[in-house]
């Protein structure tokens, strides 16, 4: 016989009781089934652990010792099923997501901030990436859940409507560009460009479009980030193009103006995809659920 935490448990009982019967009726069991229990239970062990008398069972200096370290080893076991039954309802869970910037910047900050008061004991890994690589480390099983812009992603996914966003123009405030209510590219090619790092959806567009055009963008330098490109934009190094809500925060506190762009392709489509929501951990679909709620 192997210890088992059955007989553990019936031997804490035992001693804690003080009576083979008054263990027995506590644990629903015979007290005959219990007394072998305990004499299996030495007998594995080759230990005397109990001194029976007319007064009662008192545990020998083994079964004392036995006593705390099982209360310990029970302890962790109990430990073991309430933090796992946490993981099957959704308590508790580990949830890796990818996001583009546009999702970090203007969406996921509050989001997970409400997610994250209902469930304290979930863990988000949460990576910037560029709408390529997200949708490539959803399937491959590098994360569990991606934000990202919707395109062509080749990869075979379960997609979610998300967010709608929109590119606005961001130029100096006496840029020549900064008096129009509203430009098309063409007319801003012929001026430099602070661009965002290469592989970024909004950089891939540009150079699409550009080369639709017949032109090319005149890329003067490429940044990490929309308040890198803010900053670089009123340092007057070119103009760029960023989400509408991720302008926001930077047209008061810099001499930046942000005007709306005539191209179809400047309204975009922020998605979350998944590789099958029935297969996600309950934290997760939870996760998913919270995000597709309007705000």
């Amino acid at each position: 016989m192997r210890l088992d935490p059955t007989s553990l448990r019936l031997f804490v009982s035992v001693v804690e009781e003080g009576t083979i019967a008054a263990a027995a009726e506590l644990e629903h069991l015979a007290a005959s089934a219990v007394s072998k229990r305990l004499s299996e239970l030495e007998e594995t062990l080759n230990t005397q652990l109990l001194t029976r008398s007319n007064k009662g069972i008192e545990p020998t200096a083994a079964g004392i010792a036995l006593l705390n370290l099982a209360r310990g080893v029970l302890h962790h076991l109990d430990e073991i099923y309430s933090q796992m039954r946490e993981y099957s309802s959704g308590i508790r869970g580990h949830i890796r997501v990818f996001a583009n910037i546009s999702a970090i910047t203007q969406l996921l900050p509050e989001k997970l901030k409400s997610f994250l008061a209902v469930y304290p004991l979930v863990q988000i890994h949460l990576e910037e990436k560029i709408s390529t690589v997200i949708t490539k480390a959803v399937a491959e099983n590098a994360a569990d859940i991606g934000i990202f812009t919707m395109g062509h992603h080749g990869q075979n996914l379960e997609i979610f409507p998300y967010h709608n966003d929109e590119l606005v123009l961001i130029t100096p405030r006496h840029h020549i560009l900064a008096q129009k209510q509203s430009a098309c590219l063409a007319e801003t090619l012929d001026f430099d460009y602070v661009g965002l790092h290469t592989g970024s959806a909004i950089n891939h567009q540009l150079i699409k479009a550009a080369t639709e055009l017949e032109r090319s963008l005149k890329l003067r330098i490429q940044v990490t980030s929309y308040d890198a490109l803010c900053l670089m934009v009123d340092a007057g190094l070119g103009i760029g193009i960023i989400p509408s809500n991720s302008a926001q925060p930077y047209l008061k506190s810099l001499a930046i103006k942000a005007i709306p762009l005539n191209e179809p392709w400047a309204k975009r489509e922020l998605a979350i995809c998944v590789r099958s929501y029935d297969a996600l951990s309950v934290a997760a679909r939870i996760l998913v659920d919270h995000l597709r709620k309007p705000p």
